[in-house]
């Protein structure tokens, strides 16, 4: 069972996520209260926990690294930040959400879960299928007639195999006797590197504003890099141009950062990306594992031009097991890990049988948001690391990592009640914004966006002030 971590005049049994972190960097982060409410969303897993748990780990952690003492966690503002993208805005507009292609289809033998949000993953998807893009006006039905024909598994496969993304709906049983599943358990929830060889003097002067590069996207990533950037980091976000951020998920997303563009297979724009990293005090990466090392940025380059370099990655099902480099989504780790399948027996209580009960899904896509901030406290405490004992190390995070650690906390018992979200408006270059308020809170109301998200692509590839430290 995971400890808790009691707070004076707070909610007393919050999941303490910080403790792995300082047992391996041996940091003992100060105490953040929590307030509010313990539990606000049904369902029959601890979502709150999780949320409130992940929250706690960063503000933690930022307070060791900033030496604050009046960060504290508002679960209104926890509540908030998980479910950003539903309480955004753009002039009064609702983001689209999920695409028409991204969703629960039935299967010959249950259920699968598709991500089609971005094109190339659409048009994977239709290829696995056999789909051309001018089959019929109506693509969202003809990919429910393929996959209604299909066993669950063997469309996952097909998908897979021509590059999309997508998972079958399992049972918890089915995910914890499986490879892949075996493999997460075995996955600490914060994979923690101390670093081995001492990169720069004990004691070195700080940077003011800590240099991080973002080599993220969608929300898990992207929201590290945002909390980074909400006390004080400089943040440049790099994205292909080829493969654009969808404007709704950067509008949510990338508050305080600065973003630019860079195709990294163009040897002019990878050697400048190698250039930033050796000026940088972090990377946050998101791709795949082997993506940046086919890229020519793998881990013995970076460790060579960009000693100093705090390196933090996730990605969706974790390091080791069968789908260690395949692509995943938040949505597809729910389905996969019995998470959906949970959420739907809850809906329809023995209904049917269990591998064709219609799926459900977390109130909000609170792996992401919990990876993101676990992301965010470990790369504080490694700062702070670096700074006491002169050794850049690293840390990992898997989505199928979190979904464990969700499974694994205590079932709630009582249903909880509605919460008070707490919205900010910011004008932007792309229309006003309603958008939730920053994760943290302050005394003095002194934790804020350092300014709205930019122009998309907009900025150039340099860092926003002379080099320091």
């Amino acid at each position: 069972m995971t400890p808790s971590l009691g707070t004076a005049g707070g909610i007393a049994d919050v999941p303490d996520l910080f403790g792995g972190i300082g047992e391996v960097l041996g940091l003992d982060a100060p105490a953040v209260p929590v307030r509010g409410p313990r539990r606000w969303w049904s369902g029959p897993l601890d979502v709150e926990g999780l949320a409130l748990g992940s929250a706690l780990a960063a503000a933690r952690s930022a307070a060791l690294w900033t030496g604050r003492s009046d960060i504290a966690v508002d679960a209104a503002r926890v509540a908030g930040a998980f479910g950003s993208l539903s309480h955004l805005r753009i002039d009064g507009c609702t983001p689209e959400g999920f695409a028409p292609l991204s969703g629960f289809f039935r299967c010959s033998d249950g259920w699968i879960r598709t991500h089609a949000n971005y094109p190339h993953h659409e048009r994977a998807l239709r290829e696995g299928l056999g789909l051309a893009a001018s089959d019929c006006d109506d693509p969202a039905g003809a990919v429910r007639d393929a996959l209604s024909s299909l066993p669950r598994r063997e469309a996952e496969r097909r998908t897979r195999r021509a590059g999309g993304a997508a998972a079958a709906m399992r049972t918890p049983q089915e995910w914890s006797s499986s490879p892949m599943g075996r493999a997460a358990a075995a996955t600490p929830l914060i994979d923690v590197d101390p670093g081995d060889v001492a990169t720069l003097a004990v004691g070195s002067a700080r940077r003011d504003r800590p240099r991080a590069l973002d080599l993220t996207r969608v929300i898990a990533g992207p929201t590290c890099t945002q909390l980074l950037a909400l006390l004080g980091a400089d943040v440049l976000r790099i994205d292909p141009p080829q493969l654009p951020e969808l404007l709704d998920q950067h509008l949510d997303r990338d508050h305080g950062k600065r973003t630019a563009l860079a195709d990294l297979r163009d040897p002019r724009a990878r050697s400048r990306i190698l250039e930033l990293c050796a000026e940088a005090d972090v990377l946050v990466t998101g791709y795949r594992p082997g993506a940046l090392a086919a890229l020519g940025l793998d881990a013995e380059t970076l460790a060579r031009v960009a000693p100093r370099l705090v390196t933090v990655w996730l990605d969706a099902w974790g390091g080791t097991g069968p789908w260690s480099h395949d692509r995943g989504f938040d949505s597809l780790v729910q389905s996969a890990s019995g998470i959906a399948w949970l959420y739907g027996e809850a809906a329809r209580r023995g209904a049917d049988d269990a591998p064709m009960r219609r799926p459900g899904a977390l109130p909000v896509q609170a792996l992401d948001y919990a990876a993101g901030c676990l992301l965010a406290a470990a790369t504080w405490a490694l700062l702070v690391h670096r700074e006491r004992t002169g050794r850049a190390g690293g840390a990992h995070v898997s989505l199928a990592a979190v979904a464990h650690q969700l499974l694994a906390l205590p079932v709630p018992q009582d249903e909880g009640a509605p919460i008070a979200i707490e919205l900010q408006e910011s004008d932007s270059p792309h229309g006003r914004l309603l958008h939730a308020a920053p994760l943290f809170s302050s005394t003095d109301d002194s934790i804020a966006f350092p300014f709205p998200p930019r122009r998309y692509g907009g900025d150039p590839l340099t860092w926003s002030q002379a080099p320091q430290g």
